[in-house]
């Protein structure tokens, strides 16, 4: 929970700031390229990492050096000298932090629940992050508007300090592979998409997510300069209107948790993303408060359903003993999210962002088209001999 307030304040944050200093929505939306950038290049290999050395202690490494990046940021922006390339290092740092924060938590939480709970944990881990992505936005409105960014860096500062508290909480569960410890780099990425290639409904999970990561997720990037350029809204209102897809998205993923055993995770976790896509026309169109914000409410709720059912569907799909390499692979799957914002930035820079939203939003619905015998496999369930660990052959 604190983490997800870091991030999303951060990240309203950063981009109004730097939309402010540079008015190009290509440097905003390379912010958040730069933050998702590693999670393509070290998902796998963070996994590995964390199987030769204890969870616990790089988790306290990774995020006392988040603290002390906050940090430094604090000091040269107190003495006015902040750019904004000290903050794209810093995003691509989070982004390095977050690439292993990813996957390992999501298999822990997974491990703790167990199978029939997994839509439950994941629900509340939702909860929890949209709770405080609700909160995060709104909170760095607030702080620009009273203080500018060295307000906003003391209090991102001071909120590390409970993380690290709370990690040096955490105890190394026992191994359960003695393979595991000496498994190489090349070893995970192989398990995992040898997994995947066994499963036609994890493949199918893990191709929505690239597309939901290409045209669907970086038009959110989008908010401040919509807010600022369409709507004209000072920080405090574009920090408000970023935080209504953060209400729907606690919302729905609060009506996920007691619905979770009665609704088919397949059709709900596509029919969310189609429904984004859709919605993220709307968006694009709308000149209107009030409207943008019903419909970045809708997409929130679009959001948690995609959320929730993402790390479900490829937990339950995956075999037991291959959870935290499927993990992986989704994180890179995630990863290729850059090049979506890459290409919704360079879109807005030509044509604007309302028109960067709309291309992206039809882009994504054509693709989902064209590979609908693929994306519908994920309505399939795997069978219990699928879930069960698999012998292990050549690497």
């Amino acid at each position: 929970m604190l983490m997800s307030l870091i991030r999303w304040l951060e990240i309203l944050a950063f981009a109004v700031f730097t939309y402010d200093q540079t008015k190009s929505a290509l440097w905003v939306a390379s912010l958040m390229m730069l933050r998702l950038l590693p999670l393509s290049l070290f998902g796998l290999a963070m996994g590995a990492l964390a199987s030769h050395m204890s969870r616990r202690w790089l988790l306290i490494v990774t995020h006392a050096g988040l603290l002390a990046t906050s940090f430094v940021l604090l000091i040269v922006s107190a003495l006015g000298a902040i750019e904004v390339w000290h903050l794209a290092a810093a995003s691509f740092i989070n982004g390095l932090v977050w690439a292993g924060d990813m996957p390992l938590r999501r298999a822990l939480m997974g491990d703790l629940a167990g199978h029939g709970r997994m839509v439950q944990a994941m629900s509340l881990d939702a909860v929890a992050s949209n709770g405080c992505r609700l909160i995060g936005p709104m909170l760095g409105g607030l702080l620009l508007a009273l203080g500018g960014l060295p307000v906003v860096l003391l209090c991102t500062t001071l909120l590390y300090l409970p993380v690290l508290a709370a990690l040096g909480g955490l105890v190394d569960p026992p191994p359960t592979d003695a393979g595991a410890s000496k498994a190489t780099i090349r070893d995970v990425l192989m398990r995992g998409l040898r997994a995947a290639r066994e499963s036609r409904p994890l493949k199918a999970t893990l191709w929505i997510t690239v597309l939901f990561n290409l045209f669907g997720w970086p038009v959110l990037s989008m908010i401040p300069v919509i807010g600022r350029d369409q709507l004209h809204l000072d920080a405090r209102g574009v920090g408000l209107l970023a935080s209504l897809d953060g209400i729907g998205s606690l919302l729905g993923a609060l009506t996920l948790t007691s619905l979770a055993r009665r609704l088919p995770h397949g059709p709900v976790y596509l029919g969310a993303v189609v429904l984004f896509l859709v919605l993220q026309v709307s968006f694009a169109w709308s000149h209107h408060v009030l409207l943008t914000g019903a419909i970045l409410f809708v997409i929130g709720i679009a959001q948690a359903g995609f959320a929730v059912m993402q790390p479900t569907l490829v937990y339950n799909n995956a075999p037991a003993d291959r959870r935290l390499e499927v993990m992986g692979l989704m994180t890179m799957c995630i990863g290729v999210g850059p090049l979506g914002f890459f290409a919704i930035g360079w879109l807005a820079q030509l044509f604007g962002a309302p028109m960067a939203a709309l291309i992206c939003a039809l882009s994504g619905l054509v693709a989902v088209a064209l590979t609908w015998p693929l994306c519908r496999a994920c309505f399939e369930t795997p069978t219990a001999a699928e879930r069960q660990p698999k012998p292990v052959s050549g690497t």
